[in-house]
C-alpha cells in the first residue's frame, strides 16, 4: 500500500520513488523540513523545502484515506457485495472522488424515488429495461400491477427512477461528466434582484452578468464570486451544454454495442435525461466548484506564502539603539526608546499635530531623547500622521548620522492586543506595545512579525476565504523556513522566534529561555543538552539552526552541524592548522580537496555546503537595508494626478496586481498588464514585496479612492 502512495506522489512532485520513500521516512522518524532539506540532502536527493512539505502533506491526506477505504470495505463487506475485483479497485485508489464513486452504489441511503420504487418490487422490471432484454416495456410494466402499482405508467416511472439513480451512481458516467465540466463547463454569475440597491453589491458589480471558464478562470475572480455567493449578492452556476453531457451518458450507457427496440430506447433516454437533471448535474456541479475553489485554495494561499516569505526576510536594521514612534493627531505621538537588544527603556507621548500642535515642546523632548538614550535610528509607524510626523522629524536638528525610517504598521495593533503582548508588557497599555512592535520590526522584521498572525500581516488575497487548514499549515511551514534559514542567536532570541526553530516548539523554546534565565548565556550548542526535556533527537533537529556568537569553537556560529565537526576537524589538521585557522584562511580552505571526505554517510551535496558556510559562517541572507524617500509633493489622494511619476514601496502581490504605498492613505494598484513591457502571468514574476521602485499614475478615482499605476517604460 505504500508504495502505491509513494509512487504517486513521486509522479506528482517528477522526482524518482526512492526520494519520497526516504522522504518519508525521515518524516516518520520525526525529522523537520528545513532539517531534511538541509542536512539530509543525500536521503532525499537534494529535494527542496518545498517538495518535502508536499511529500508530508499527501501522506497526510493518504492515511486519512487508507481509513477512509477501512471504512468503506467493512460496510460493503457487511452488505455481502464485497468481491475481490471490488477490494483490489478500492485498495489500489488514489483519488478521493474516484474511491468514493466506487463506494457511491453501496453507501446507506435517504429514502429516494429509486428506493421506493424497489419496495414496490420494480427491480425486476428496472433490470429488465436496463439490459434492453425486453422489447416491450409496457408489456413488461403490465406484470407489476398491484395495490401499490396501479398503472403501467406508474410501474415504467418506478423503472426508470431505479434505472436514473444506477446511472447516476456509475463511476464511469461521474467521471466522464466530471471531465467534461472540467474542460468544458463554464462558471456563471448574476446578480440576485433583492440585492441590486445593497451597499454590499457594489464591490462585486464585475460579476453581475459574468461567464468564464472553469478551466480557465483565475484564482481571485473565483473566491470573489464565492464570497459574493456566501453573502447572498450572486448566484452561482457551472453550465455545461445539455446536449453534450446527455451524449457522453448515454455513450456509457449503451457502451456495449447492443441495439434496444425503440420502445426501450425511450424508456432508458427518459431516465438519463432524469437522471442528469435531477441527480447527476447538481452532485458534479458541487464537485467542480468544490474542485475549482481548492485550485484557487492552493493559488491564492501560494501568493500568500510568497509574499509572507519576502515580508519575513525583509532587511534588518540589526541592533541599533532605536527611537519608535507610533504616530497618531488627536492622542498625540506615543515615543518608546529601546535599547540594541530591543528592550524597552523609556516611553513618553508627544503631540506636534493638532489639535495640540506643541511643535517646540515635541521637538525639545525628541532631541532630549535622542541625546540621553544614545539613539542609532529613528523608526515611524506609516499609518495615521506617519507622513506628518515623518516630515516633522527631519525639520529636528539631530546629529548627521541618525537615520529616520517608515514602518509598516500592518499587523501591530493586533500584536499589542495579543496574549504575548501583554505577557512581555503587562504594566503597558496597547499604544506602548504597539510602539515597541513598530521599533523592533525595523531592527528585525523577523523576530518580531513571528508574533503575529501571518493572516493580519496584510500582504495575501481572500485569506479568510480559503481553506484554513491548508492555509495554516502553508503559512506555518513558511514561517519555521525563513527562521531556520535566517538562523536563531541561541543567546538573545525570544522564546516565540526559538519556538519556530527545527525540532523545538514552544515547550522546548520556553525551556531553554528559563535555562538561560536561570544559568547565563550558552556557551557552546553541547549545552542545550543541559536542557529541560531536551533529548538528543530535538539536538539533532535544531542544533545547526542556532548561533553562539563569540563561542569558544567558531562552527557553533556556523550552519554547519554538530554532526559534522568532526569532518571539518579532519580538513584542518590534513592542513596542519586548527579550526579557527581554516575558517580565517581562504587560501588554506582553496587548497580543501572535498571528494576525500566523501563517505557512504555524507556525499558531495553537504560538503559543498560546509565549505560554502566555512567561506562566510553565520552570514546573514537578508539585504541590507535602504531608506526610502515618498514624494513630498503628494500628501493626500486629491494631489495625485495623471501621469506622475511616484516613488513607491511594494506592499502586496496578488495574481491580478501588486499594491504600492507611495505615501498616503490610499494604495495604488499595478494591474498585471501594466507590471511590465512585455508580457507577465503573475507581477511576482519581476516584483517582490518591499520593492522600492518608481511607477507613473494612469487613473484617479477619487469617488472610490481607487489608483491605478504602470511600470511600462520606466526603469524601476
Amino acid at each position: 500500500m505504500i508504495k502505491l502512495y509513494v509512487d504517486h506522489i513521486a509522479g506528482q512532485l517528477k522526482v524518482a520513488s526512492w526520494q519520497v520513500g526516504n522522504c518519508n521516512e525521515l518524516l516518520e522518524e520525526g525529522a523537520t523540513v528545513p532539517f531534511i532539506s538541509r542536512y539530509r540532502k543525500e536521503r532525499t536527493g537534494q529535494m527542496d523545502e518545498v517538495q518535502i512539505a508536499e511529500v508530508r502533506h499527501w501522506f497526510l491526506r493518504f492515511q486519512e484515506m487508507a481509513k477512509r477505504k477501512e471504512a468503506i470495505l467493512s460496510s460493503i463487506e457487511e452488505q455481502g457485495a464485497l468481491t475481490d475485483e471490488l477490494r483490489s479497485a478500492i485498495e489500489n485508489e488514489v483519488n478521493p472522488q474516484t474511491l468514493e464513486d466506487l463506494y457511491l452504489p453501496y453507501r446507506p441511503k435517504r429514502r429516494t424515488r429509486a428506493s421506493v420504487a424497489r419496495e414496490k418490487g420494480l427491480e425486476p422490471l428496472a433490470d429488465a429495461i436496463m439490459s434492453m432484454k425486453t422489447a416491450s416495456p409496457a408489456q413488461a410494466a403490465s406484470r407489476y400491477l398491484n395495490q401499490q402499482v396501479q398503472s403501467v405508467e406508474d410501474a415504467l416511472a418506478g423503472a426508470r427512477d431505479i434505472i436514473a439513480e444506477r446511472i447516476a451512481d456509475t463511476a464511469a458516467v461521474r467521471a466522464e461528466l466530471r471531465n467534461l465540466y472540467s474542460s468544458w463547463g463554464k462558471v456563471e454569475s448574476k446578480l440576485v434582484k433583492s440585492k441590486a440597491d445593497s451597499e454590499e453589491a457594489s464591490k462585486y458589480s464585475n460579476y453581475f452578468e459574468f461567464s468564464e471558464r472553469v478551466d480557465k478562470i483565475p484564482s481571485h475572480r473565483l473566491l470573489a464570486i464565492l464570497r459574493a455567493a456566501d453573502e447572498g449578492v450572486l448566484g452561482v452556476k457551472v453550465d455545461v451544454r445539455q446536449d453534450y453531457a446527455l451524449e457522453r451518458i448515454s455513450r456509457k450507457v449503451y457502451a456495449d454495442g447492443k441495439r434496444p427496440s425503440a420502445e426501450t430506447r425511450r424508456q432508458i433516454d427518459e431516465a438519463v435525461a432524469d437522471s442528469y437533471k435531477r441527480l447527476l448535474h447538481p452532485s458534479i456541479e458541487n464537485e467542480t466548484l468544490a474542485a475549482a475553489k481548492e485550485k484557487a485554495d492552493i493559488e491564492a494561499i501560494r501568493v500568500f506564502g510568497d509574499n509572507l516569505r519576502q515580508l519575513l526576510l525583509s532587511p534588518p536594521i540589526g541592533q541599533k539603539r532605536t527611537l519608535a514612534i507610533d504616530p497618531g493627531f488627536r492622542t498625540g505621538c506615543k515615543l518608546v526608546c529601546l535599547d540594541a537588544q530591543g528592550e524597552l527603556l523609556h516611553n513618553d507621548v508627544m503631540y506636534p499635530h493638532p489639535p495640540q500642535s506643541e511643535k517646540i515642546a515635541a521637538m525639545k523632548k525628541i532631541s532630549h531623547l535622542v541625546e540621553a538614550y544614545k539613539i542609532e535610528v529613528i523608526a515611524i509607524g506609516n499609518g495615521t500622521a506617519g507622513r506628518e510626523t515623518e516630515a516633522f522629524i527631519k525639520k529636528i536638528a539631530l546629529p548627521e548620522d541618525i537615520r529616520v525610517f517608515s514602518v509598516s504598521e500592518d499587523g501591530a495593533s493586533v500584536y499589542s492586543a495579543s496574549d504575548v503582548a501583554r505577557e512581555e508588557f503587562p504594566d503597558y497599555d496597547v499604544t506602548v506595545r504597539g510602539a515597541v512592535s513598530i521599533g523592533r520590526r525595523l531592527m528585525d522584521p523577523l523576530a518580531e512579525l513571528v508574533k503575529i498572525d501571518p493572516k493580519s500581516i496584510g500582504v495575501g488575497q481572500y485569506q479568510h476565504d480559503v481553506d484554513q487548514n491548508l492555509l495554516k499549515e502553508t503559512l506555518d511551514d513558511t514561517v519555521e523556513s525563513c527562521v531556520n534559514n535566517v538562523g536563531v542567536n541561541l543567546n538573545t532570541a525570544s522564546r516565540h522566534l526559538l519556538s519556530y526553530v527545527s525540532g523545538i516548539g514552544p515547550a522546548l523554546a520556553l525551556n531553554i529561555v528559563n535555562y538561560r534565565t536561570e544559568n547565563g548565556p550558552f556557551a557552546s550548542r553541547r549545552d542545550l543538552l543541559k536542557v529541560k526535556r531536551l533529548g538528543d533527537k530535538a539536538f539533532e533537529q535544531c542544533a545547526g539552526f542556532l548561533r553562539i556568537p563569540g563561542a569558544a569553537n567558531p562552527l557553533d556560529n556556523s550552519a554547519v552541524h554538530p554532526e559534522r565537526y568532526a569532518i571539518v576537524e579532519r580538513m584542518a589538521s590534513d592542513l596542519g592548522v586548527d579550526v579557527p585557522g581554516l575558517m580565517k584562511d581562504a587560501s588554506r580552505r582553496a587548497q580543501v580537496d572535498i571528494q576525500r571526505y566523501v563517505s557512504d554517510e555524507v556525499g558531495l551535496p553537504t560538503l559543498q555546503d560546509i565549505m560554502k558556510e566555512l567561506d562566510k559562517p553565520g552570514r546573514d541572507p537578508r539585504q541590507s537595508i535602504k531608506i526610502f524617500e515618498f514624494s513630498q509633493e503628494v500628501q493626500t489622494i486629491d494631489d495625485v494626478r495623471v501621469g506622475m511619476v511616484l516613488p513607491c514601496i511594494v506592499t502586496n502581490i496578488t495574481n491580478f496586481g501588486a499594491f504600492v504605498d507611495f505615501g498616503i492613505k490610499q494604495k495604488g494598484l499595478i494591474h498585471v498588464s501594466q507590471v511590465a513591457d512585455k508580457f507577465v502571468s503573475s507581477p511576482a514574476e519581476v516584483l517582490k514585496i518591499n520593492q522600492q521602485l518608481n511607477a507613473k499614475v494612469i487613473s484617479v478615482d477619487l469617488e472610490r479612492g481607487r489608483i491605478g499605476m504602470s511600470l511600462k517604460g520606466l526603469d524601476k
